[in-house]
């Protein structure tokens, strides 16, 4: 009732869209974070109730590198276009994909364990050749185009395959440095922040890869008084998954998040 009462103020809004997760190539909902699922969310949190900011609340060890592209474009695209500041909160990381995705802020607050960076392209995978050769298996592949048996983990590793690797892996890593130089500017400390490394807390604020060490709830207080309402907006799972089903394909999906988090102790 209070929004019908004439002349009494309403506190301030502020939407917080949580981004939770490895961020996934896969289109459909709860496959991680993806623009897909995520574009009314972001479209709904920037439009309902004229809120007078938006909160990102980051805990993502990365993923793939377009959906981390689209997302924050859509972000900033929203941002710019409306004039609402956006705030980013990291958790407990903000690596890769999951650290893009705080670049589409404003401002980048992590708590003082929060593992922040990785800004670097990885590829991996395994190789078989010894044991099929062990095992007494034969490989056999045709294909038609010399290139189609690229990094066939069946059999030895290349030179050329390798270098073909590292043509396609420069340009992504050559766009996510381009985002953190045009999103951070002048914040950066200056030295090689692009290796793949990570700093923690403190150390992140220190070289320019965040502003703060703080929490979401105080510092939106302070930025926009203690009255202020945070209003949550976030994907809406579908009914089957709720009730705990799932589909092989949504483990194989689990299987490759854990092993996102691990790489961070998590």
């Amino acid at each position: 009732m209070r929004r019908f009462i004439p002349f009494l103020k309403s506190p301030l809004r502020v939407s917080v869209i949580r981004l939770q997760g490895a961020i996934s190539a896969g289109g459909r909902v709860g496959a991680g974070l993806n623009d897909a699922a995520l574009a009314p969310v972001i479209e709904r949190a920037f439009a309902k109730g004229k809120p007078v900011a938006v909160a990102l609340v980051i805990n993502s060890p990365g993923g793939s590198p377009v959906q981390s592209a689209l997302i924050a474009a859509r972000i900033r695209r929203l941002s710019e276009d409306t004039k609402i500041p956006v705030h980013a909160f990291v958790e407990d990381v903000a690596a890769s994909g999951g650290y893009w995705l705080a670049t589409a802020a404003d401002e980048i607050f992590v708590d003082a364990s929060s593992v922040v960076g990785s800004i670097g392209v990885i590829s991996s995978g395994f190789g078989f050749p010894e044991l099929m050769q062990r095992v007494g298996v034969e490989r056999r592949v045709h294909t038609a185009g010399k290139s189609k048996s690229f990094l066939d983990p069946f059999r030895p590793e290349k030179p050329e395959d390798v270098a073909r690797l590292h043509a396609i892996l420069e340009p992504v890593h050559a766009a996510f440095k381009a985002q953190v130089t045009a999103r951070r500017g002048t914040r950066l400390a200056p030295g090689d922040l692009f290796t793949g490394d990570v700093w923690v807390g403190a150390a992140a604020v220190e070289r320019g890869l965040a502003d703060g060490l703080a929490h979401m709830v105080p510092k939106l207080k302070a930025l926009y008084g203690d009255k202020v309402r945070l209003v949550p907006f976030g994907v809406k799972k579908p009914l089957l998954q709720r009730f705990g089903a799932r589909v092989l394909g949504e483990a194989l999906d689990a299987v490759e998040e854990r092993a996102l988090w691990a790489r961070y102790g998590l």
